[in-house]
């Protein structure tokens, strides 16, 4: 455990682990760290079960590194597109042709491109939720070029990875470099030592356990995605989340769009509170947050000055099973924030 802060902030702590060393207990989880941290300096990281149970056992510490999965989209993708943006490198209306003019490049009048930075961000577009890419080939060149090029089906905007796939192809051809060769951030990287990461799925067409490489499929096919692939530690997620509530990690028009509704469910890059979502129902209105298919989040609380992580190997040894992870990130998201 590592721990900086008051009596009432301790308190408010315990009150949140419990349900996290109750699901490990039940079986429902293999281990996990939560991580809380305010405006005032208090900042609390705590573990508790197993970083892996198979093929060996390893335990759970404050420090472990895990495999943040979606959290990339926000913690990566989504500052970098936005800081773009104010330097007026590109503009967030304009459609992603504009630095992939080879998006559809066979049919002019397709919907594809007329596609924005800004939709894609907000998940306001019609691609489909999930598309298993890394069925078509292992040859990341390959598969860049059958994204652009893939007639997509078209749909009601819903939640979907080639969002953020396309804002990763748009900061490559930018920079002239993969993601995998970007600086990650601060406690950031795209892989860990397996003997120091938390495992994830026994996976059934890499034939192995996964430990310190991604997790999501798509991303390994690609080798670096712009919606997965980060990895880092609750104290490196808290110390970005502590750069939003101070204003120290981004511009006040970044963080500002990150907090500006996009849609009911939406801002720019991340979730905002509304009925049933991941972080509770008693923090603020204003509240951001996002998860990992993993077993990760985080959440903002702006008007509270407050910011809380969960991280939790909950797809160990497979993604196949009733983790209640769901339950469990509301759970302890009330906790957090119970007066």
């Amino acid at each position: 455990m590592t721990a900086t802060g008051n009596t009432e902030f301790a308190q408010r702590f315990d009150r949140a682990f419990q349900p996290v060393e109750a699901a490990v207990a039940a079986g429902r989880i293999p281990g996990g760290v939560l991580g809380i941290v305010d405006r005032d300096g208090n900042r609390m990281v705590r573990a508790v079960g197993s970083a892996q149970k198979i093929p060996v056992m390893r335990r759970m510490f404050a420090d472990t590194l895990f495999d943040l999965a979606s959290l990339t989209k926000v913690i990566f993708t989504t500052p970098r597109i936005l800081a773009l943006a104010e330097a007026g490198t590109i503009d967030l209306d304009a459609p992603l042709i504009s630095l992939l003019p080879d998006l559809r490049q066979y049919d002019a009048a397709a919907w594809e491109r007329k596609v924005t930075f800004r939709q894609c961000l907000g998940h306001q577009t019609p691609f489909p939720a999930v598309e298993p890419l890394y069925t078509y080939g292992r040859d990341p060149d390959l598969l860049r070029a059958f994204i652009l090029q893939r007639e997509w089906r078209a749909g009601p905007p819903v939640y979907s990875d080639i969002n953020f796939i396309l804002l990763g192809l748009a900061l490559e051809r930018l920079t002239g470099q993969a993601i995998r060769d970007m600086d990650a951030g601060p406690g950031f990287a795209f892989s860990a030592a397996p003997d120091e990461a938390a495992a994830t799925e026994d996976c059934t067409w890499r034939h192995r356990v996964l430990s310190g490489e991604v997790h999501d499929d798509n991303c390994s096919a690609l080798q670096g995605a712009g919606h997965a692939g980060l990895f880092g530690t609750a104290a490196s997620i808290l110390d970005f989340a502590v750069g939003l509530l101070t204003g120290s990690g981004a511009s006040e028009r970044s963080i500002a769009l990150m907090r500006t509704p996009l849609s009911a469910t939406r801002t720019h890059g991340w979730e905002r509170r509304y009925d049933g979502w991941s972080g509770g129902s008693l923090c603020s209105p204003g509240t951001i947050g996002h998860t990992g298919f993993t077993g990760t989040g985080l959440w903002i609380d702006f008007d509270k000055g407050r910011a809380w992580t969960l991280l939790t190997n909950r797809i160990h040894p497979t993604r196949h099973f009733d983790s209640g992870i769901v339950a469990l990130r509301q759970t302890v998201g009330d906790l957090v924030n119970r007066a």
